[in-house]
């Protein structure tokens, strides 16, 4: 017998980054929504390195919402540091087609309202 008791064995999957977003007001929201993505995203400001594909456990506050939406969803989108027009650096997380997915993209829908036609510019498009 090799090992001590209780070894476990590591798997070389990496495990989804987490990170937290808090929105605070509606401009914010809208400025961080990507609605062109098929569930729907955000853009999550931040300066850590990401790759395309990338799983990101997402913690989503929207400004009055008690509610938290805890959304598994993978980096769809890169802004790099220095990008033109003074974008923001961070990455855009797609939302899954599951209910969590779901349940933000709607809660998002309903909060931007109209707000979604707007032609005003974001960190993304």
């Amino acid at each position: 017998m090799s090992g001590n008791p209780g070894d476990t064995t590591v798997s070389n999957v990496p495990r989804p980054s987490v990170l937290s977003l808090a929105i605070k007001e509606k401009a914010a929201l809208y400025a961080a929504y990507m609605p062109f993505l098929k569930h729907g995203g955000m853009f999550v400001p931040t300066t850590k390195p990401y790759k395309i594909g990338d799983e990101i456990y997402l913690i989503l506050s929207l400004m009055d919402d008690p509610n938290k939406y805890p959304i598994a969803g993978k980096v769809v989108w890169i802004t790099p540091a220095g990008a033109n027009n003074n974008k923001a650096q961070g990455i855009g997380v797609h939302f899954p087609a599951d209910e969590t997915g779901q349940r933000a993209k709607l809660r998002i829908e309903e909060i931007l309202g109209a707000a979604l036609r707007s032609s005003r510019a974001t960190h993304t498009l």
